[in-house]
């Protein structure tokens, strides 16, 4: 399974699956949605860490900047994850200060 086809077969066959889950979920998933991609982005940091450790020439090349996309990417979900959870927490009432008269 080392044929450069195959492995682009299989990259557009999983971008097309994941968009047509994306489009399919209601707005209100979205947020678990999101949470759970970036928990699936860490076991790809994780295994492109461990790749590069053991690579060497261009395979180290390709390997590190799958480090710093995954890192990126990772880091973007856990920030827009945060931001939309914030959109969504219940507000506080204000404390007001008591006057002693």
């Amino acid at each position: 399974m080392s044929d450069p086809a195959v492995w682009l077969a299989v990259a557009v066959l999983a971008t097309a699956v994941g968009a047509e889950m994306v489009s399919g979920t209601a707005s209100t998933l979205h947020g678990p949605l999101l949470l759970a991609a970036s928990a699936l982005q860490g076991v790809v940091l994780l295994a492109a860490v461990t790749l590069a450790g053991t690579a060497d020439g261009l395979a180290l090349v390709v390997a590190l900047v799958a480090v710093a996309l995954s890192a990126a990417n990772l880091v973007g979900g856990l920030v827009l994850t945060d931001r939309l959870l914030r959109v969504f927490a219940r507000r506080r009432a204000p404390v007001l200060p008591h006057e002693d008269a």
